[in-house]
């Protein structure tokens, strides 16, 4: 029985999250973890927190953000990780595609969702804010498209996605991606070596 768990709050939009994404199933199965994605908006989290994306954020600092390109080349290829791509697309308004993350959670196949949907972004450059490109690349992938995004529209699925952005606005999160073990909170795929720490710590009984 799995008795911890890694928490993962998640968008499509941030590439940072689909490289942590490629590395988390080796990370879990070393620690006996189970993994828990929590779809939230990542526009909302920024415009709640004030938070900007780098590209924005160090514009006027080109230094810096050349060092956070450096850092984002050594990391894809310290892990082998040469699906990767930058979406020519990007940024791409993840509202749409992060409702569907929600119906698939409720259809109990949020994990195949997020697979497929990170491939599209990041792997396949595919804009999928544009719903023609997205219901069709999700037919393609086990899904019925149309369906899906239809249920996009509930209520029920907007209140949800909102709810979950506005609960990890109010536990502490301004970026993704963001991880909880427990109520520790780490920032940043370059933080899944304290992650993968804490979770061993888990292991330990209590003194």
């Amino acid at each position: 029985m799995v008795s911890k768990s890694l928490e993962f709050i998640f968008d499509f939009g941030s590439p940072n999250a689909y490289l942590a994404m490629q590395v988390l199933p080796a990370l879990l199965e070393r620690t006996g973890a189970e993994l828990i994605i929590t779809p939230c908006l990542l526009g909302g989290i920024f415009k709640a927190t004030g938070n900007r994306a780098p590209m924005v954020q160090y514009a006027d600092a080109p230094a810096k953000l050349a060092y956070e390109h450096l850092e984002l080349r050594r990391f894809i290829e310290r892990h082998d990780l040469t699906k990767f791509r930058l979406n020519p697309h990007f940024p791409v308004n993840t509202l749409l595609i992060m409702r569907g993350a929600i119906v698939a959670g409720e259809e109990g196949r949020l994990g195949t969702y997020v697979e497929a949907v990170n491939r599209a972004m990041w792997e396949e450059g595919l804009k999928m804010d544009d719903p023609s490109v997205a219901a069709a690349f999700l037919s393609d992938n086990g899904f019925d498209g149309p369906a899906l995004l239809a249920r996009t529209q509930e209520a029920d699925i907007k209140a949800k996605l909102a709810a979950n952005t506005d609960d990890a606005v109010a536990r502490g999160v301004f970026g993704i991606p963001t991880f909880f073990v427990s109520d520790a909170m780490f920032f940043g795929k370059d933080r899944l070596g304290q992650v993968e720490a804490a979770l061993s710590r888990a292991d330990r009984p209590l003194a």
